[in-house]
């Protein structure tokens, strides 16, 4: 809408989302982590069963089908599509995740089956998405720039906080993309040109990762200073100004917020430990 100026002057003012036309390859993991809860979880009064598992294979069908093609990635980029780590790494982690829950079902062929899948996508993210020459894993496949959602390797369970390729990966991250206490969600020129906010989701990420690798005291002071931006109601934004900590973007930003349960969650002290120190 070119006779708008847009909030600022910050213009151009759109309408819709591109997003809707594009193709994004992680989804189908990301349902497919959202719903294994449901075969686990012993609290709950109806649990998963076959036939929930049989729709869910239907998106892991789709998963390993579209593991390794070009997508717009979970940026969203609207001028490139590319081979994606994460998208790549959800896809496995749907296979990954209909194997344990094919275990738990007792069918002995569906865990042997969605685990040989599981492992054959692992073992090629393993091979093209680690780059020897930048030392670190890297956002796309045949890329050298790191993006945030690396941050996620660990904690979707590609491998293991400890492992030395997600440490040096850590460590690239933090020289790349870190402003401050905050950071970027990718450095490298998008369709709107460099970034100059910071996804205030992905500080949350950057947290969670640096407890755990065991910085907790790192993590502890950074999730202070998050929340020290927040507004007077206790809500955030989708994007922050790292040199004047100003909330940007989308707002009130669900996935902000759920960080920061997240981030509380993984920094607070268990119950036995404040029990027993109490006690």
């Amino acid at each position: 809408m070119p006779h708008l100026p847009g909030y600022r002057g910050f213009g151009p003012v759109r309408i819709g989302n591109a997003a809707a036309l594009q193709t994004q390859n992680d989804g189908y993991g990301n349902v497919v982590l959202a719903s294994t809860q449901m075969f686990f979880d012993h609290r709950l009064p109806k649990r998963g069963g076959i036939d929930l598992f049989q729709r869910l294979e239907k998106l892991g069908e789709q998963a390993i089908a579209r593991a390794f093609q070009p997508d717009a990635g979970l940026w969203e980029f609207r001028g490139r599509a590319r081979i994606h780590t994460y998208s790549t790494v959800m896809c496995w982690a749907a296979c990954d995740r209909l194997a344990k829950i094919g275990e738990a079902l007792g069918d002995e062929a569906r865990n042997r089956r969605w685990r040989a899948e599981a492992d054959g996508i692992r073992q090629r993210i393993l091979a093209r998405a680690w780059n020897s020459d930048v030392g670190s894993f890297v956002a796309a496949f045949g890329g050298r720039d790191v993006d945030a959602s690396l941050l996620l390797l660990q904690e979707v369970g590609l491998v293991a906080a400890s492992d030395p390729r997600y440490l040096a990966t850590l460590d690239t991250i933090t020289r790349d993309l870190r402003r401050g206490d905050h950071l970027f969600r990718y450095a490298a020129p998008d369709d709107f040109g460099l970034p100059h906010t910071s996804f205030i989701v992905c500080t949350f990420w950057y947290i969670d990762a640096l407890a755990a690798v065991g910085r907790r005291d790192e993590a502890r002071a950074l999730f202070e200073g998050v929340l020290a931006r927040r507004n007077h109601v206790g809500l955030l934004s989708e994007d922050l100004d790292p040199s004047t900590g100003e909330l940007w973007g989308n707002y009130p930003q669900t996935y902000s917020l759920v960080g920061l349960i997240l981030c509380a969650m993984r920094l607070s002290k268990s119950w036995e430990e404040a029990f027993w120190r109490g006690w």
